[in-house]
């Protein structure tokens, strides 16, 4: 009896021991499930919502609008800011809270992609020149690398800034004035792309149809600067639609480089919906080339344009036929010399443009000429902001005037 229960005993305590090791198991299986829950939860809100990886982009896209694509999260949310305080020595000094601006992208599926980008301006206030304003908004339909479909308000692939307009990427306070006056930086339009990357031959492209510009307006007909920034339909209710012809390739097969073309081709009077005052025979003709390059603590970058109005006698004798223009800037990273964490690039930029630079008349083609040197430094205390300063010394058809202006912009 003795023997059986001792037996009986030593069965317990055995599975007693098992069933302890089971539920151990168990539970340090359940520990590991939920660690693995835990970092894909936290992983999918920081890829959705808090972090920006700036070493990412898509189709040329800013690191912060390129978030949705990167995603593991299907909404995603970023977008950027900048103000700055301008001190000029021909007139009072300012500061304005220039941009703020809210990306809002969203996963249908790993296919079909919603992005848009809403932008607040000057504090948004009307009665002091503020407003709202969508700069783009698109679906995407994501077939390959080689071959994607954009449709809806989509920003036009022209020049340097055009795509990468979040003021982490460029040096200057202010984007340079050649792609605000000569390629009207922002500049979305209704329409539909196509777009892809070959990357064996290291070739990036964008081809489609676009909202044309609308260059039978005053600015032209007075021979302003603003002859084509003024241009623009973007997201404006009932706006006519003519279709223009966008184009654009770049390489980009060397480390560092990237070379390349634009070109706009379009009516020049888009008024549909205003016959009796639309032309014809207006036509429109931008292209630009462009390029930048990143080697260490060097980069530069920058581009030539030009556009062309064929027809422009029929506008009126002072009508603008053409304005051209081009930049280049030039930056060394301190921080990298140094051997610090923190960049500290310091440069400097050029500009040369005629936004009037022939008219039908052959008057006032001197009146806009503009040359601008803008020497400053950039302090990055993390990669997604930046304090900026810049020194720019200004010459518009000899008349000079010079610019301190102090900057902070980020991107999120």
């Amino acid at each position: 009896m003795k023997k059986i229960t001792m037996a009986l005993s030593l069965v317990a305590v055995m599975a007693v021991e098992i069933q302890a090791v089971t539920l151990e198991d168990r539970v340090k299986a359940l520990e590991e499930q939920n660690t693995v829950l835990t970092e894909e939860i936290l992983a999918s809100q920081s890829g959705g919502f808090t972090l920006v990886d700036t070493e990412k982009s898509y189709n040329g896209l800013g690191a912060a609008a390129s978030k949705v694509y990167f995603s593991k999260n299907p909404l995603s949310i970023g977008g950027y800011g900048e103000m700055y305080y301008a001190n000029p020595d021909n007139g009072d000094d300012f500061s304005d809270v220039y941009r703020f601006v809210t990306y809002f992208g969203y996963k249908f599926s790993e296919n079909v992609i919603l992005n848009a980008e809403i932008e607040y301006e000057h504090g948004a206030n009307a009665a002091t020149g503020g407003e709202v304003v969508i700069e783009f908004m698109y679906l995407d339909f994501l077939y390959s690398n080689e071959l994607n479909f954009r449709i809806g308000n989509v920003l036009v692939p022209m020049g340097h800034i055009g795509l990468r307009h979040e003021p982490t990427l460029f040096n200057t306070v202010q984007r340079p004035e050649v792609e605000k006056y000569l390629i009207p930086t922002t500049w979305g339009e209704n329409g539909a792309l196509l777009y892809g990357r070959f990357n064996e031959a290291g070739i990036e492209y964008t081809a489609g149809i676009i909202n044309a510009l609308n260059i039978n307006n005053g600015n032209t007909v007075s021979a302003s600067k603003k002859w084509i920034r003024n241009g623009r339909q973007g997201a404006a209710s009932q706006a006519s639609f003519d279709p223009a012809f966008i184009g654009r390739v770049d390489y980009t097969g060397i480390n560092g480089l990237k070379v390349g073309a634009s070109v706009y081709y379009g009516g020049g009077s888009n008024l549909k919906n205003d016959p009796a005052n639309d032309v014809s025979g207006l036509t429109t003709t931008m292209f630009d080339v462009h390029a930048s390059y990143e080697q260490g603590a060097f980069s530069a970058y920058g581009l030539y344009t030009q556009t062309n109005l064929d027809g422009a006698e029929k506008l009126g004798s002072g009508a603008v036929e053409s304005g051209s223009g081009y930049y280049a800037n030039a930056s060394y990273d301190l921080g990298t010399v140094m051997g610090i964490d923190y960049k500290i690039p310091i440069f400097a930029q050029y500009q040369n443009y005629n936004p009037v630079e022939k008219t039908v008349d052959g008057l006032n083609e001197d009146k806009y000429q503009t040359e601008i040197v803008t020497i400053g430094m950039n302090f990055f205390p993390v990669d997604q902001a930046v304090i900026k300063a810049d020194y720019a010394m200004k010459d518009v058809n000899g008349e000079e005037s010079n610019v301190l202006s102090l900057g902070i912009g980020f991107i999120f």
